[in-house]
């Protein structure tokens, strides 16, 4: 019996998730975030492909600024990526997909019969065993030559996605090929689609062979192919990430690859999807691809309603009380609060750019902040001083650094902490305390098999992130 068909997933980790602001922020958006189930949007996605054969590590792209959190969260459900490629800026999809054939092909050392199967790290699917068997039933076409893409069977005239006409024959494969892509349609246009039944919303889900993508990007788009080629060669490997080389990857022009390339190519075949996908684009998909009550809500955290009807309704930290109350979607985060109808939430990205306008941080950060060590809450914060909670994972530490400008200090309320203050060292345990003065070189760290929890009161002229002096470090960072 011959051995299945080795397919690797391509995780596209980019993009920003700003329609579902106030719990999808540019700092941690929607794709490392628990939205359905337990897991977070990544962790499914990785998942969910555990039925398939030929099955191997996946490869993902990311954003530079999110490296930390995509490894912690593959570490987390026992996966470990062939390769995390670091984009250093974002470039639309076209780019990565460049970037991650080119790897493949580099990977498989001249291998030809791998395929690549290039998935959105932050959509839904409610059943993975038709999702793995629709991608089965197209590996045939991907092994000949066609670059399959995947439409979703239309079940409501969605504006928010963008569709796929399929030619109404069949190729050699039993696929339809691709007619035309259109973008995003207004309502009128989106009922005539689903009445005309040769339309398919556009997944942004593909399988194919690395090499045969290649050569369509060089036909097509020579000029990012090129960028991207020498954005690699040139690439440098960073601890467990490989940095793609920023001047090279700059060049590559901002473009999706449905434009680049699936709009122009003749090799484009469309594999019918039923399997209850969704890409969560905004808080009324949300509501919809989520487990409903008796009244139509969808109920998450800490929340008490009466005669409330079609709502979503959720709380991340303080209590959420909803009276009387029909299609609405009420968000609570410890720093901001969303309520809309939920015909109006697809306005929520105008807001986040009103807010970014504004230089307000609510639009791009939590008061909770991710570091590779463990995190940070900022509670509560005055003119020249604020208090932050600091959680440090066992056998994590800080970097050896000083401040310009602050002094700390620090209280141990959970733990063991290990400290080092101008090169002498410290072990403090539960309730002891330590001062770090301005200029002092510093470094903090958990030599526990528990997490570490310590209180920090900063105090100084100015308190921001960027007055660090970082002299060593076990992440590679310089800041950040």
């Amino acid at each position: 019996m011959a051995s299945p068909t080795a397919v690797i997933p391509v995780v596209l980790c980019g993009g920003v998730g700003t329609r579902l602001w106030p719990l999808s922020r540019s700092a941690y958006p929607k794709q490392f975030l628990s939205l359905v189930g337990d897991h977070t949007m990544l962790q499914q996605t990785v998942l969910r492909l555990a039925g398939l054969p030929g099955l191997q590590p996946p490869l993902l792209v990311c954003n530079h600024a999110h490296r930390f959190i995509a490894a912690e969260q593959m570490r987390a459900i026992d996966v470990e990526p062939a390769a995390i490629l670091l984009e250093p800026v974002g470039r639309n999809t076209a780019p990565a997909v460049a970037s991650a054939c080119l790897q493949a092909m580099a990977m498989a050392a001249g291998q030809e019969n791998g395929l690549l199967l290039v998935l959105a790290a932050d959509h839904a699917v409610a059943h993975a065993e038709d999702f793995c068997a629709t991608i089965g039933q197209a590996v045939p076409a991907a092994l000949g030559g066609r670059l399959v893409t995947f439409g979703v069977t239309p079940t409501a005239p969605e504006t928010g996605y963008g569709y796929i006409e399929a030619d109404p024959g069949t190729d050699e494969f039993g696929l339809h090929p691709v007619r035309r892509f259109v973008e995003k349609p207004s309502r009128e246009r989106a009922a005539t689609f689903l009445s005309q039944g040769s339309f398919y919303w556009n997944s942004g889900l593909f399988l194919f062979r690395a090499s045969v993508m290649a050569k369509e990007l060089e036909r097509c788009a020579p000029d990012l192919l090129h960028a991207a080629r020498t954005s690699l060669q040139q690439a440098h490997q960073d601890l467990d990430f490989l940095r793609l080389e920023s001047e090279a990857f700059c060049r590559c022009p901002t473009v999706s690859i449905d434009v680049a390339v699936m709009e122009q190519t003749r090799l484009g075949s469309v594999a019918p999807l039923t399997a209850g996908w969704s890409d969560v684009g905004n808080w009324s998909t949300l509501w919809r691809h989520g487990d409903h009550d008796e009244r139509g809500n969808t109920v998450c955290g800490r929340v008490l309603h009466e005669n409330v009807h079609n709502c979503y309704l959720r709380s991340e930290h303080r209590l959420v009380v909803g009276l009387g109350l029909e299609d609405l979607v009420v968000v609570e985060t410890n720093d901001a609060v969303l309520v809309a109808r939920r015909d109006q939430t697809q306005a929520v990205k105008q807001v986040v750019a009103r807010l970014q306008a504004a230089g307000a941080r609510e639009a791009q950060a939590h008061q909770r902040t991710y570091r590779p060590w463990g995190y940070y809450d900022t509670s509560v914060e005055g003119e020249r001083w604020q208090v932050k909670k600091i959680h440090v994972k066992p056998g994590c530490s800080l970097s050896l650094q000083m401040h310009h400008h602050r002094a700390e200090h620090w209280v141990v309320v959970q733990g063991t902490a290990s400290v080092e203050k101008d090169g002498k060292p410290l072990l403090l345990s539960e309730n002891q305390s330590v001062y770090i003065p301005l200029g002092c070189r510093h470094r903090l760290g958990n030599p526990g098999r528990i997490s570490l929890e310590l209180i920090e009161v900063q105090s100084g002229p100015y308190l921001e992130e960027d007055d660090i002096v970082r002299f060593e470090d076990h992440y590679g960072r310089t800041s950040g």
